[in-house]
């Protein structure tokens, strides 16, 4: 049996919390290579304790037949497959793992009770909002929904806010890369220009053939490029058709890289993906195969022929390399100067941030440094380059609030002072989050000394509230002592203990409401 990580435990009990507090189709955001799996197969051992039967969703056979595996290793359960000729129904197993192409037939699912399955899960939940999806999951109205899916942007999450309800939790890939649980990112800028300004769109992605056609006059120079940098590491390369991936892999053994080719007509795939990992090969070439349901944790080279629109699909691709592997340092990922009109295009910078000032600046470094960027670096330092922005803005903002003799403190002035990042750049995704403030969340806020008038929807107020009571807990100033100390100059109050702060206010006070002369506002800490 597996021992849940801490974060993996976490992530368990937000699921069972969540379904148990009413929201009955919630999310579980977890990076690629963090195991997801073994979450959702203990939150599915947790059901079956329960007397439930589960269905666990997947559109690939890779992706069955790893959750079948990963249910028995980590939790001991047995599961019957739900797919071809195979069915679950009659079956005295409770966990059934199912093809959604077999059950979204409709004679099929017809014969299948509304209520057979208490709980779903929805492994790669982007997935879940295709019309295959939606069939089966209305089939059965009051089943528990888990979608499982890594760390979406702003886009991805405004679409599956439209089925979801909920997001019960989310570990960040920079969380994970800090934690020691997922390999460091050095990202590097390799100066050739890609012209894609003529590139289409199909099924709103940038279309694959239209890539094959652009990269075609690059390939050679792309290959002797990669000599630079692949030698001595095990490498994965995206591209966007068969025929641009077959004739990229012969390139790169004419310059003297050892590659092996593998697509969806492969007849010796399994034989060539074993090969690779053995090191028979130094570089494996596919074209859009090896996404989902692949694992070889010691490729430490990604290099991304594909370019896409989709963050999810460019982490999946990323994916493929973040994983923990003995001797290795961290995963070199190669960024070409794709030439284009698009703004949404992905870079390494959207692996980890979804402010797109800081991956804007973070881009910007890797532009400018010929030797990479470790992209955790990168995004501390745009964050610290942000927040100063920010507060030089606030500063004015501050100014303008005194001549006004606010006595409440603005709910964006209280996240920067307290450094929320997810505060400051909130915003709504389900629809209880984008309904109005109820009138007793903004009571509350106004007594704790939050200005509510600016305050736009119930998601924020939500979360405004939550880390309110998370702060008290803790001992930490309140917003109306980090209001008057800022007045005084004192900085990064928020950061400070309850005791602390109300001690330097009695002081305050007791010195008629001036700064003693031995204190420095801007540099004093207690």
């Amino acid at each position: 049996m597996f021992q849940l990580r801490p974060y993996q435990a976490e992530a368990k009990q937000a699921v069972l919390n969540a379904w148990d507090e009413g929201y009955r189709k919630t999310l579980l955001v977890l990076p690629t290579g963090t195991g997801k799996t073994v979450v959702f197969a203990s939150v599915t051992e947790n059901q079956v304790e329960k007397g439930h039967r589960v269905l666990i969703m997947a559109h690939r056979g890779e992706l069955l037949t790893q959750a079948a595996d990963k249910l028995k290793t980590a939790a001991g359960l047995d599961s019957v497959l739900e797919k071809a000729e195979s069915s679950s129904l009659g079956s005295f197993i409770p966990v059934t793992v199912g093809s959604v192409q077999s059950l979204a037939q409709e004679k099929r699912l017809a014969r299948f009770p509304q209520d057979y399955f208490q709980d779903i899960i929805v492994d790669e939940a982007h997935h879940c909002l295709s019309e295959s999806y939606k069939r089966v999951l209305e089939h059965f109205p009051d089943a528990n929904v888990l979608g499982v899916t890594a760390t979406p942007d702003r886009g991805d999450m405004k679409n599956l806010g439209e089925y979801f309800d909920s997001k019960a939790y989310e570990y960040s890939m920079t969380k994970a890369i800090q934690d020691g649980y997922l390999a460091p990112v050095k990202a590097q800028m390799i100066p050739l220009e890609l012209d894609i300004h003529d590139v289409g769109l199909s099924s709103g992605d940038f279309s694959a053939g239209d890539v094959g056609c652009a990269l075609e006059p690059y390939l050679e120079q792309i290959a002797i490029e990669m000599t630079h940098y692949c030698k001595g590491r095990k490498t994965v390369v995206f591209l966007p058709l068969i025929a641009t991936s077959q004739k990229f892999c012969q390139m790169l053994n004419n310059v003297g890289l050892s590659a092996a080719e593998v697509n969806g007509n492969s007849d010796d795939r399994e034989q060539v993906l074993s090969d690779f990992e053995n090191g028979r090969y130094d570089v494996l070439c596919n074209s859009m195969l090896l996404t989902e349901g692949w694992d070889c944790p010691s490729v430490d080279c990604i290099v991304i022929l594909r370019p896409t629109k989709i963050r999810s699909l460019y982490q999946q691709m990323v994916g493929r390399g973040m994983r923990l592997s003995p001797g290795k340092e961290n995963l070199l990922l190669l960024d070409f100067l794709w030439m284009t009109t698009r703004h949404d295009l992905c870079r390494p910078s959207a692996l980890i941030s979804k402010d797109e000032k800081i991956a804007a600046m973070i881009d910007e470094q890797m532009q400018a440094n010929e030797d990479g960027v470790d992209l955790i670096e990168a995004e501390e330092q745009a964050e610290r380059d942000v927040l100063a922005a920010r507060e030089a803005a606030l500063a004015r903002q501050l100014a303008e609030m005194r001549g006004k003799k606010r006595k409440l403190v603005d709910p964006i002035q209280y996240a920067l002072s307290i450094a929320a990042e997810d505060l400051t750049n909130y915003v709504p995704t389900f629809a209880w989050e984008m309904a109005p403030p109820s009138e007793k969340q903004l009571q509350f806020l106004e007594r704790r000394g939050i200005f509510p008038e600016t305050i736009e929807n119930a998601g924020f107020a939500s979360m405004l509230i939550d880390r309110l009571k998370r702060r008290q807990d803790a001992g930490l100033a309140t917003p109306k002592q980090i209001r008057c100390l800022e007045r005084y100059g004192f900085r990064h109050v928020g950061t400070w203990l309850f005791e602390d702060a109300n001690a330097l206010i009695s002081r305050l006070a007791n010195n008629h409401w001036r700064v003693p002369y031995d204190i420095n506002p801007a540099y004093y800490r207690p």
